[in-house]
């Protein structure tokens, strides 16, 4: 088995690498070799004279497959800014090409490889190309998480339909209860059902301490 899939968000802080580390423990308790990367990671602090971003370390906790940091995260910044702001404050500009060659590396040493997008599916990556061209030139699935917060309703459906746009297949998507207090969660969730076209993989309800090791997951 040689799979990938690309993990996007209704916006930043929706959880997709707690649930991008959900679907590695998911693979590798069945058994495959499965790996995370992140192509693009920004609020990174300094270990070991490399750049090194919390959300790198939980996806390389959560794979059992190991692999060097720059092809998990070709590129890394220290400020916690959008990747393209954050890249031109360095002199630097991100390109493609590095975290398609990552990708196949990755995917020379993993059945499995999780890759998780930047913020939402439209945030800028360089002065014409935004994460939803990284996504197109993977060719990957789409898996989407929703983040169930007043507002998801929107978010959900304008992305499923930008991922639609780019001839991508939304392979399914993800419910993450991140304001515990979200009023109307039930409702809020049957009209996702019933509006979004593509599999509810999962459901998770707000964790006080949140452990992706208990997500319960749909995936094949």
């Amino acid at each position: 088995m040689k799979q990938g899939f690309f993990i996007t968000g209704t916006d930043t802080g929706v959880g997709k690498t707690f649930m991008s580390c959900a679907l590695l423990h998911h693979f590798t308790q069945q058994g495959y070799r499965a790996v995370g990367m992140k192509p693009v990671s920004a609020g990174c602090r300094e270990v070991d004279g490399a750049w090194l971003s919390e959300d790198v370390e939980q996806l390389q906790a959560a794979g059992n497959v190991g692999a060097p940091l720059q092809t998990v995260n070709p590129y890394a910044f220290e400020p916690p800014l959008a990747p393209h702001i954050a890249a031109a404050q360095v002199g630097v500009e991100i390109a493609l090409d590095p975290i398609l060659q990552g990708f196949k590396a990755l995917m020379q040493q993993a059945d499995i490889v999780v890759v998780e997008g930047v913020g939402g599916f439209r945030v800028p990556l360089n002065a014409t190309q935004d994460t939803a061209d990284l996504a197109v030139a993977l060719g990957l699935p789409v898996i989407l998480v929703v983040g169930m917060r007043l507002g998801c309703l929107n978010h959900a459906l304008l992305t499923a339909e930008a991922i639609a746009a780019r001839g991508l297949q939304l392979a399914g998507w993800i419910a993450n209860q991140v304001d515990p207090d979200m009023l109307a969660f039930e409702e809020n969730l049957e009209s996702l059902q019933q509006r979004l076209p593509a599999e509810c993989l999962g459901i998770h309800l707000h964790q006080a301490v949140p452990d992706w090791r208990e997500v319960n997951l749909k995936v094949r």
